[in-house]
């Protein structure tokens, strides 16, 4: 068991805080350069908003982060103890003339100031002892793309506390070989309220992307600030609809964003792969139409109506995810089989199939799982919201959210959190090779992948801590010749977020992979998070993975992924597009919300680590298992769909459901949906599985507790609590 440092609050932080306020009023941060280098020595913090780490922090409110934020009332705050750390990362090697500390009341008496240019490699600046604390400025001389203040002695008994950080650069510092910033490229369609022919644009797309369910065609709208009159924005597959404002009431659209299901004849359990995101909706009709399945998310939207997730008709509907949205009016699921909605505010739901699960959600219904779909937890006990890109004045900027712990209802207005400019990203367009991708990270820069398809003949390499990697109208990274698609190093804070990973026809050993094997360092702080990233293997093509995402960093974040081995379109077959497991966790306090995981040859989640949590999972097994002895494993009939390994002896998840669609051989009894150790650790609340119309069966729920399947009436059998 790992102890957590505790917080110190009262009086003594409030009064440092004002007080740290009125120094900043009178000692600017900006470094005094000495006369000889007034024109060279640049007044801007060269650090502020990069990515920054820290030996340790005091609690999860003091992250290494918030010295770098330019936000003089948050800080970074150590263990009480000697030596600590601070360290950014400017992103290139710069020539140094100037680093600016305003401590905290807890200040360093004894430190030095370091820089590197590999982040191993230290070279002391400058030596100070007997500081006093304070905001001080200390003129410098050397080159570094790392930067840190090492402090050898504290003045206090409590830790080491920096409000803020600023260095200061030459001008003649280095830039690397690839730039950041630039235009989107040429699948990013950005309009405001004046655009001429504006319903023309989305119907067009539309009418391209409706049913182009494994085409190639990418496309992502960005709506800038002001209202919509009118306008229906259909969604066809890869497509996503995004408000640039930093609020999503700055981009309204009075009007619709449509998801409906006449492609398919008013079936929307194939609606895949398609968004809608930070913008406010006043449905022409008072009600919405979201109508969608599996990998579509619904985040940051404020609906000034009701939403509705059926299809036109009411026809089959199997999806779904909503995040910090505000539905003002009633939400109807309808025809929906499950869905899951977290850290939101609704008027209300009316019903449900099997599996409606919330947390941190206003208006939610209670838990009813043992009569009905209802499982409610009162709040999120993690969370943070995805980046999103966003306009300040004429500028691009990517948002990074801030963590929130047990949170309930929105996030916004005043998100707390970070921006980082564009131009501290390598914007990834159609063309690009993998080697400028890592060699953009290796400099330093995030990653804004446009949208477009993109083949990897190497690993994306991300290695940098608070990297972030989004994608924009679902871009899609394709490993070729049998090579991993991305590895995150085992580092706090990566945020991967918007992309879609499509297995190569050379079978990856895993394609993503998060943490390295083994390591269990503390992220609780400053977790890496993976939120709306999709895994498909087969469909668009023959594809082939013996692992699709392997988690082993601690404190991890699973936010919404729907992990595929594909059960239709083309290169489809029990061993054509044979993946053996879907979701493999190794890490410790790894907590999933919003999982969709289905059809994979073995383990479709494989829980190794300790003290994990799911809050809604969603499977099917795979449809193609030829025979019951293709899926005998250990004595056992059918893999689990959800497997908690026999060594953990804390795991707790709630609303989970698993469906049997055996077409191939409709006569396999799986012996159950989840397989977990028999402990008082394991803790498991509202479980359900289904044969889906009589195709195969269940012989139990978990492990060996639970009535069978229903023969052919497509009937749940639940567990509401094991043990």
């Amino acid at each position: 068991m790992r102890t957590r440092n505790r917080s110190r609050t009262g009086p003594r932080c409030l009064g440092v805080a004002l007080a740290a306020v009125a120094a900043l009023i009178t000692l600017p941060l900006a470094h005094p350069p000495a006369a000889a280098a007034a024109q060279t020595c640049d007044t801007a913090n060269a650090a502020q908003g990069r990515p920054a780490t820290a030996s340790s922090t005091e609690n999860a409110g003091t992250t290494a982060s918030a010295a770098f934020d330019g936000d003089a009332a948050t800080r970074w705050s150590s263990r009480f103890a000697d030596p600590q750390w601070l360290q950014v990362d400017l992103g290139t090697v710069e020539d140094l003339c100037g680093i600016d500390l305003n401590w905290e009341a807890a200040y360093g008496k004894d430190f030095q100031l370091q820089a590197s240019t590999d982040g191993q490699n230290w070279t002391t600046l400058k030596t100070v002892t007997g500081a006093t604390g304070g905001t001080t400025s200390y003129d410098v001389s050397g080159s570094g793309r790392y930067v840190r203040m090492y402090g050898t002695a504290r003045g206090t008994g409590y830790g080491y506390s920096l409000w803020e950080m600023a260095v200061h650069t030459t001008a003649t510092g280095t830039t690397g070989p690839v730039q950041g910033g630039g235009d989107l490229g040429p699948n990013v369609i950005v309009v405001d309220p004046s655009t001429p022919n504006l319903q023309q644009k989305f119907d067009d797309v539309f009418k391209q992307q409706e049913s182009a369910q494994f085409g190639t065609g990418r496309y992502q709208f960005l709506l800038k600030p002001g209202t919509y009159d009118g306008i229906n924005a259909q969604i066809g597959f890869y497509t996503s609809v995004s408000g640039l404002g930093l609020n999503p009431d700055d981009t309204r659209i009075d009007g619709d964003v449509t998801v409906d299901a006449g492609w398919f004849n008013g079936n929307a359990t194939q609606n895949f792969w398609r968004s809608a995101e930070n913008l406010a909706i006043k449905p022409s009709a008072g009600t919405d139409r979201w109508a969608v399945a599996q990998a579509v998310p619904f985040r940051r939207i404020h609906v000034e109506g009701g939403l509705d997730l059926a299809p036109t008709g009411y026809g089959w509907a199997s999806g779904g995810y909503v995040a910090d949205s505000k539905i003002d009016g009633t939400v109807g699921p309808y025809s929906q089989q499950q869905w899951y909605t977290r850290d939101s505010s609704v008027g209300g739901w009316t019903n449900g199939v099997w599996n409606m699960t919330f947390s941190g959600v206003q208006g939610a219904p209670a838990t009813n799982f043992d009569s009905g779909p209802y499982t409610t937890l009162d709040t999120t006990p993690v969370s943070r919201e995805k980046p999103f890109l966003y306009l300040d004045g004429n500028d691009y900027k990517v948002f990074v959210p801030g963590k929130r712990t047990d949170a309930r209802g929105v996030s916004w207005p005043n998100t707390p959190g970070t921006s980082i400019p564009l131009d501290r990203f390598y914007v990834v367009k159609p063309g690009a090779t993998a080697a400028t991708i890592d060699a953009a990270l290796a400099q330093g820069l995030n990653l804004l992948f446009t949208p477009g398809i993109y083949h990897l003949d190497r690993t994306i390499e991300v290695t940098r801590p608070d990297t972030v990697v989004l994608g924009l109208g679902l871009a899609t990274l394709v490993p070729d010749n049998g090579v991993d698609a991305m590895h995150v190093a085992d580092v706090d804070g990566v945020r991967l977020a918007g992309f879609l990973i499509d297995a190569g026809p050379v079978n990856s050993d895993t394609l993503l992979r998060i943490g390295t094997p083994g390591t269990h360092a503390d992220h609780s702080a400053d977790p890496t998070t993976m939120q709306d990233v999709f895994i498909r293997i087969g469909g668009a093509g023959p594809g082939l993975a013996t692992n699709s995402v392997v988690v082993d960093s601690d404190d991890a974040i699973v936010d919404h992924t729907w992990i595929w081995r594909a059960d239709h379109g083309s290169g489809v077959g029990w061993d054509t597009n044979r993946a053996d497991y879907g979701l493999t966790v190794n890490g410790d306090d790894v907590l999933a919300t919003g999982l969709f995981v289905e059809h994979f040859n073995k383990y479709d989640v494989s829980w190794n680590g300790e003290r994990g949590r799911t809050i809604f999972f969603q499977n099917e097994k795979a449809y193609d298992a030829p025979n019951a002895a293709a899926v005998t494993h250990d004595g056992i009939v059918g893999y689990a769909a959800y497997k908690v390994a026999d060594s953990v002896t804390t795991h707790e998840a709630w609303g989970l459901g698993s469906y049997c669609n055996y077409t191939a051989d409709p006569g396999i009894v799986q012996a159950h949906g989840f397989q977990v150790p028999r402990t008082g650790g394991v803790t498991m609340h509202d479980l359900l599985v289904i044969s889906l119309g009589g195709n195969g069966q269940y012989a139990h729920v978990v492990d060996s507790t639970g009535a069978p399947t229903s023969g052919t009436s497509t009937v749940p059998s639940k567990v509401t609590s094991f043990p």
